[in-house]
């Protein structure tokens, strides 16, 4: 956000509310105004769908076997206690006057529009649509701003990096999941250490996928709003915010895998005595 333009109005409201202190919003009341909130309700249904088509397209399952696993592991899987992690990460890593700084941005007509593009382009049905205009939007793209403002987009959002993590979490609850039904058990740990090693691998296939998600998302905010939004992100208030949100996630979806096979071996064991 152009800060000359600002001035005038920072100084008029700075006049007014002189004597009439405002307490800094809370962590909570930040994330409401965000669309983190919103975006992370779709993560235990996004989980469960990734490794519910995993195992499909493996076909080392029936599909009603990996119909229980996606239930599962949805149901290990609770937006609640993601957002809980957020709030408690923000309020101990946040300023006030980063809290404050967010909020405001969150309630401007830009961030607004943004933030519903952003919820709109979560939803797991969105997926198809996306791989799907890809290609066109690829083309659409090709040398204009948008596309070129893509790299400080990805450092400032840390997109990828979210994403590669996700796709971690998936991959490993997929592993942990086969690994569960046979017969050839692994130890959690030799499984996460497995697929850690394929982070590089991972960050090149899915970066492309940030990319065509990101052309996607904003397809419909011109390039000037999207600069406002990256002037947001890279302020310390909108970097702090990000770390902390990302990093509370990845905490969040990590911790429930290694239940997932423990839980799957329950749900899929006989009965006592049918044999």
């Amino acid at each position: 956000m152009k800060r000359l333009a600002l001035v005038k109005p920072v100084l008029v409201v700075a006049m007014l509310g002189a004597g009439s202190a405002q307490a800094a919003p809370d962590a909570a009341s930040v994330l409401e105004a965000s669309p983190i909130d919103d975006i992370v309700e779709q993560y235990p249904a996004m989980l469960s769908q990734g490794i519910r088509e995993g195992l499909k397209q493996r076909g080392q399952v029936p599909p009603m076997v990996a119909d229980t696993v996606g239930y599962v592991v949805s149901s290990s899987f609770s937006a609640d206690k993601i957002e809980q992690q957020i709030i408690t990460d923000l309020q101990a890593q946040l300023t006030d006057e980063q809290l404050q700084a967010v909020s405001e941005w969150y309630q401007t007509p830009v961030a607004r529009k943004i933030s519903s593009a952003e919820i709109a382009a979560s939803a797991p049905e969105a997926w198809p649509q996306i791989q799907a205009s890809a290609p066109e939007l690829n083309r659409k793209y090709k040398g204009a701003p948008k596309a070129e403002m893509f790299d400080r987009f990805d450092r400032a959002a840390r997109a990828t990096e979210s994403a590669v993590d996700t796709t971690i979490a998936v991959q490993l609850g997929l592993a942990t999941a086969m690994s569960a039904l046979s017969s050839e058990s692994m130890h959690y740990e030799q499984l996460e250490r497995r697929i850690e090693n394929q982070r590089g691998m991972l960050r090149g296939v899915v970066g492309q996928q940030v990319y065509d998600s990101y052309l996607y998302t904003y397809d419909k905010i011109s390039a000037q709003e999207l600069a406002l939004y990256l002037d947001f992100l890279e302020s310390p208030a909108g970097k702090q915010f990000s770390q902390v949100v990302t990093s509370s996630i990845q905490q969040a979806i990590m911790e429930p895998v290694e239940s997932i096979g423990r839980q799957i071996s329950r749900f899929m064991a006989p009965p006592a005595g049918s044999e």
